[in-house]
């Protein structure tokens, strides 16, 4: 099991969905994934987040979604950690991109705020307090990767080398080049590609959520029991596994990956 107390600035570090029903989609992923959810609540005694664990670790989150949503579906959020969300902000304006929410303490377990790149792809920023991240990653049922999917990978390469020190290690895929982010124990931190182009143009440039399972086809099933769409069937990528595109209920995409033995 791979576990974290602290998190690199630079390094993805959490992921939690924003959700229209925060009940409906706790029930959802705590059948998909086995996990359980811990109740957080604002001084009125409002339900505003949940903690997801499994075996007793934190691994990722349910946020409510603002109001004026109105019935925009739920959605996966990539955080990466700095050390100074403010700077990183400011970095981030300065190479291109934009401020979707300004830096903001949350409470006591740190500060955040949301960008996004030049190519309009949204991303949060993370300066840990007690909340450091995931506890748990890169195991069955848990986070494991973060993918950007861009129609503009010129434009997106430079702004995030600028505003997270990102360098890449390109991988030749045939079709096109994967641009592998350097560092971590697992063969990278994340991944950023060309938007394959039979997706339609109404889906915007965003980052992709990944979760690691033991039996990609057996979790289609899951998904399907309990409510969800399988939008991509199980197919297999060389090398690397058996992967799926799913929705939740409410919207929310999220893919998995069965990693190849060997």
């Amino acid at each position: 099991m791979t576990e974290f107390t602290s998190y690199a600035p630079g390094t993805p570090c959490w992921v939690d969905v924003m959700s229209p029903d925060l009940g409906a989609s706790t029930a959802f992923y705590s059948a998909v994934f086995g996990w359980t959810g811990e109740d957080r609540f604002d001084d009125e005694g409002n339900r505003v987040y949940v903690t997801l664990r499994l075996d007793g670790k934190v691994v990722a989150g349910i946020g409510g979604q603002p109001p004026g949503m109105g019935d925009a579906p739920a959605i996966w959020n990539t955080y990466v950690a700095s050390d100074d969300v403010a700077a990183t902000v400011a970095a981030a304006e300065a190479a291109g991109g934009s401020v979707m929410m300004p830096p903001m303490q949350v409470m006591g377990e740190g500060h955040m705020a949301i960008i996004t790149d030049p190519g309009g792809a949204v991303i949060s920023v993370w300066q840990a307090a007690d909340h450091i991240g995931a506890e748990v990653a890169n195991v069955a049922n848990t986070w494991s990767w973060n993918e950007l999917m861009t129609r503009d990978l010129d434009a997106a390469l430079p702004f995030y080398a600028a505003v997270f020190g990102w360098t890449y290690d390109p991988q030749d895929m045939g079709d096109f080049v994967y641009q592998v982010i350097a560092g971590g124990e697992s063969g990278g931190l994340g991944g950023l590609m060309p938007m394959p182009a039979d997706v339609p143009d109404m889906v915007p440039n965003h980052w992709a959520v990944y979760f690691m399972v033991d039996d990609t086809d057996a979790t289609a099933e899951l998904v399907r029991a309990n409510g969800g769409q399988v939008v991509t069937e199980p197919f297999d990528i060389p090398g690397v596994g058996r992967s799926a595109v799913f929705h939740d209920p409410l919207g929310g995409s999220f893919q998995t990956l069965q990693p190849a033995m060997g």
